[in-house]
């Protein structure tokens, strides 16, 4: 290949903290410039791209058709698979990689902020305090994440809350019951202004604005269709990518509150909208090009 055909599909691995670096679109503006997006590792491209994926099960072959839209070699993608089967991130069989237990979970919880089970709010709110003692680091960085999963906010150390309006359809942990006591009440200052103190509410709400317009752009860019042979990628497909990780990533940190305690105008149901008639479209050209793409290896 080339290294002007490698130049123009090169196109730079995003995530949500940092700045991301130019991904060769070539003349016009970058739809993802502002986003505040870094460069990812090969494990963070395997990741998504199984994540991204129902079931979350994808031959060798795509995955290291998905590296090229980076321009990651494929000794580097087979090394990072390699490790991710090692730590138990992903298993391995017959040329097939899937999503270990413990990132089944993950994908579980990416799902649910794609389509959240809401319920009716009657002003409750459910509480943890951590009562365990002589806890060990990762103790407490394990609680950390599994409130966070939960949607749970501290207020201050060692309670956690939030309005109860999620439809729990799974037990906690029993190791996270282990280190708390649970309860439910209601608090006496005025909810919104605790939700506020609670959830950096406008940040998130300015996010989502700017990840619609971002995929209304990249939406227009797909529509051109294919730019080059087999073995390059259509326009905006690398960049649909990181944005649609970026997206999921956001949900994910939708606090989920009920409408009485959102902001006017709360853009999380409109992001989630425009996000899945994205994605309809994106992950049918993402599975045209690894299959074209594995037709001519």
């Amino acid at each position: 290949m080339s290294k002007g055909r490698k130049a123009r599909r090169r196109r730079a691995v995003v995530d949500d903290a940092g700045e991301g670096t130019d991904r060769g679109q070539g003349g016009g503006q970058d739809p993802l410039e502002g986003l505040g997006l870094r460069p990812l590792t090969a494990r963070s491209v395997m990741l998504s791209a199984l994540l991204g994926t129902h079931p979350p099960r994808l031959p060798v072959r795509a995955l290291i058709r998905v590296g090229e839209l980076f321009a990651i070699p494929e000794g580097t993608v087979r090394v990072a698979l390699s490790r991710m089967a090692a730590d138990g991130e992903i298993t391995a069989a017959n040329g097939t990689y899937e999503l270990g237990p413990r990132l089944l979970e993950r994908a579980s919880r990416q799902d649910e902020s794609r389509a959240p089970e809401i319920r009716r709010w009657d002003g409750g709110w459910e509480m943890a305090v951590v009562t365990a003692t002589g806890r060990q680091a990762s103790e407490r960085a394990a609680l950390r994440r599994g409130m966070t999963a939960l949607r749970l906010a501290e207020r201050r150390e060692g309670v956690w809350l939030r309005p109860a309006n999620l439809r729990r359809t799974q037990p906690r942990p029993p190791w996270l019951d282990a280190q708390c006591t649970w309860f439910d009440g209601r608090p006496d200052a005025d909810p919104v202004e605790l939700a506020r103190q609670l959830w950096d509410l406008d940040g998130w709400a300015e996010r989502a604005r700017a990840l619609r317009v971002a995929l209304e752009a990249l939406a227009s860019v797909g529509s051109a269709g294919p730019a080059g042979p087999a073995r390059d990628a259509p326009a905006g497909l690398a960049d649909g990518f990181v944005l649609s990780a970026a997206v999921l990533r956001h949900l994910l940190s939708d606090p989920l509150l009920p409408e009485e305690l959102l902001p006017p105008d709360w853009p999380g149901a409109d992001l989630r909208e425009r996000y899945e008639a994205f994605d309809a479209e994106y992950r049918a050209r993402l599975r045209d090009y690894t299959r074209a793409s594995a037709a001519t290896a």
